[in-house]
């Protein structure tokens, strides 16, 4: 019998942060385990899952009550054991028949790689999803991506959250076990307030509709997330209002209700003067509401509560949210306000007893060092170094104030609001907040050579002390962020294309640690160069082509997007596959004479016998004299194409000349032109990469 599979666990609230995860994962897991006996087809249609706060359901189509029977083959004695010398069955061969429950006459002959053998054919019990579900649910249970277990009563068993109910509904029938001590039945819950505390579940299939039809629980995760952004919607729009970034919080308030409603609540408008990122934050983490904003994304003194109770005067709960938030903003306006009797300057000494890391000193060794780089990296980009120096040295101050001790996520953020109430110079400033930037995939980038510089700094810094104490990333870990602060070094250097060299930005933050460090800028590279094939191919360029071109190692990461376009276009031409097959017989025919101690030099005109080999010579002179201008001005893509004309010559080079001839000065001259051409065409991308 085929029928849907309900599997319900009834809860105390679960982790609203982890339960779509939860949902998820448990979902995988039940359906993994009943395909795994033979009790759900691969084909069949997919799982449906729900969560809410109080309980993980996941419904499974398709399900049978018991597979079929199979057949299975058992190996047995050898042919020389199974028989003796007479061809009578032996007391081994006898004890395998027995053993299997099938007569000696039954047992067929397999060959196999050691010789033959007895086999006997046995049929197996289909499996019952009666006496496996109870085993499956429990399995599917252990693997959750759980942090810590908890214990509840005097019971044995754990689980996130104390579990009080089980549903186990194959179609209209309950399948027996039990999971977590708890029998399995067909009783549910609905709402705790607004549903029926009891709801006896006719059958598996209409588990959704019963739920929200007599328990008031809107259950599956997803259509409650879609209801939620619906009614913040409607709300808004009916406040002349603007959510502003609300998705990040929209998946914990949905783990937060079973029966969603949306109510405006207010603030005093006084608070206004305190920053909105700090009015924001803390509406948003600790109270779970959502901010709202004018047509120019400046925060009103509203907000929106999504509650878990449906009601028809919400006066109560609006004012009940109401009286809660004020004291929050009250701390962040006392914060705002304590902050400020202190300039940043006055807190930067205070770092010297902020241990940043035990092996790398404190937070303000840390800052000299980022101020140092800083005011380099400026003059390098033609900006104000002085501006850069001084961004530099107040960009950590903001972590000794209350408002950063309260909410870290505001670091920089309130840097810069407290630089600009210090008076300091808005560049400056600006750069104190944008220096944490990129925070994430996709953030903003720094503007301007100062937030430029610092961000560079702050971030190069981390990376060589880190790296100088071998405190790499592995495997998925990586705790410093190591792996997101190259990406950010890359981003900035390639999005805002500044002219600095990579090698020597690396070389300059180990100097400034001095000894403290062993410096590794070598391991350093491969580690940057390696996350920039990573975006690179995330942009749309092929592994080959970015292979070609950061085989080389450019200084200058800001060209290469350039340098990759012309790498294109440079495949698209009917010369390349043959240019780039050229490359590689070059580069082999090199790397074989310099493994045998081969010197060459400058090619020697008057010793070009062949013509194939002076006619090469001839049209390399000339493509590069024209392709360098090229190259010089920044045409990658005309300085690639300018070698096309080699195909013919370099054909017949091949075809009528032989490189390594006993003749020494001969076969050097040839290494030297081979040399010659290889160095020309290779400046922009190493073409032999493109090769099949």
């Amino acid at each position: 019998m085929s029928a849907p599979l309900l599997i319900e666990l009834l809860t105390e609230e679960l982790p609203p942060k982890s339960l779509k995860q939860l949902s998820t994962a448990f979902g995988d897991e039940i359906v993994k385990g009943l395909a795994r006996h033979d009790l759900r087809a691969a084909d069949a249609p997919a799982a449906t899952l729900y969560a809410t706060p109080r309980r993980l359901a996941v419904l499974v189509p398709e399900v049978i009550a018991e597979s079929t029977p199979r057949t299975v083959e058992v190996t047995g004695p050898s042919l020389k054991v199974g028989l003796d010398a007479n061809g009578a069955p032996t007391p081994a061969l006898l004890g395998f028949a027995r053993k299997n429950n099938v007569s000696v006459d039954a047992l067929v002959k397999r060959d196999t790689p050691k010789g033959t053998v007895f086999a006997a054919a046995l049929t197996v019990a289909g499996n019952t999803l009666a006496g496996l579900l109870a085993g499956i649910v429990e399995e599917a249970l252990k693997k959750l991506p759980i942090p810590k277990l908890m214990r509840w009563g005097a019971r044995e068993e754990e689980f996130v959250r104390p579990v009080h109910g089980l549903v186990l509904l194959h179609g209209e029938r309950v399948v027996p076990g039990i999971v977590l001590g708890l029998t399995a039945g067909r009783m549910t819950c609905g709402h705790r307030f607004l549903g029926s505390a009891e709801i006896s579940l006719a059958d598996a299939a209409s588990y959704e509709s019963q739920l929200a039809q007599r328990g008031a629980v809107v259950a599956s995760f997803d259509a409650r997330r879609a209801q939620i952004e619906a009614l913040l919607k409607t709300e808004a729009e009916r406040q002349q209002a603007a959510l502003g970034d609300y998705r990040d919080l929209l998946d914990e308030v949905t783990a937060l209700v079973e029966h969603p409603s949306v109510y405006v609540g207010a603030f005093d408008a006084d608070f206004l003067a305190v920053p909105a990122e700090c009015l924001t934050l803390t509406m948003r983490q600790n109270q779970k509401y959502f901010p709202l904003f004018d047509a120019a994304g400046k925060l009103l003194p509203r907000f929106l509560i999504v509650s878990n109770m449906r009601v028809a005067d919400p006066v109560h709960i609006v004012n009940g949210n109401q009286r809660v938030v004020r004291p929050r903003l009250e701390d962040a306006r006392f914060f705002y306000n304590q902050d400020r009797k202190q300039r940043l300057e006055e807190r930067v000494p205070q770092l010297g007893k902020v241990v940043y890391h035990n092996k790398l000193g404190t937070q303000l060794e840390r800052v000299e060092r980022i101020q140092i780089h800083a005011g380099r990296i400026a003059r390098a980009l033609g900006g104000d170094a002085l501006l850069a120096e001084r961004a530099a040295w107040l960009a950590k101050a903001d972590l000794l104030t209350g408002m950063v001790g309260e909410f870290p996520e505001l670091q920089g953020i309130m840097g810069r609001y407290y630089a600009a109430h210090d008076g300091e110079p808005a560049e400056v400033a600006a750069a104190i907040e944008a220096h944490y930037r990129p925070r994430f995939a996709g953030d903003a980038l720094p503007e301007g050579a100062t937030a430029c510089a610092v961000a560079l700094a702050e971030k190069l810094d981390a990376l060589a002390g880190l790296f100088g104490i071998g405190q790499l990333p592995s495997g998925e870990r990586d705790p410093f962020g190591l792996r997101r602060a190259a990406l950010g070094v890359l981003r900035i250097l390639v999005e805002r294309e500044l002219p600095l060299s990579l090698p020597d930005l690396i070389s300059q933050a180990f100097a400034t640690f001095g000894a403290k460090v062993k410096a590794a800028p070598a391991e350093l590279e491969t580690f940057i160069y390696e996350r920039f094939a990573g975006y690179l191919r995330d942009r749309g360029y092929t592994a080959r082509e970015v292979d070609a071109v950061l085989s080389l190692k450019p200084a200058r990461v800001d060209l290469v997007p350039r340098q990759l376009e012309a790498v294109r276009a440079f495949a698209a031409l009917t010369e390349s596959e043959s240019l780039a097959a050229a490359n590689k017989r070059v580069a082999n025919i090199l790397r074989q004479a310099e493994a045998k101690g081969e010197t060459y030099a400058e090619v020697s005109a008057s010793h070009l016998r062949e013509p194939a080999e002076r006619a090469l010579h001839e049209a390399l002179q000339a493509s590069s004299a024209a392709a360098t201008a090229l190259f010089e001005r920044g045409d990658y893509t005309g300085y690639l194409k300018t070698f096309a004309v080699l195909k013919t010559p370099v054909d017949a080079f091949f075809d009528g000349v032989m490189v390594m001839v006993e003749d020494e000065a001969l076969r050097r001259n040839r290494l030297a032109l081979l040399a010659g051409l290889r160095a020309a065409m290779n400046r922009v991308a190493d073409l032999s990469r493109l090769a099949a």
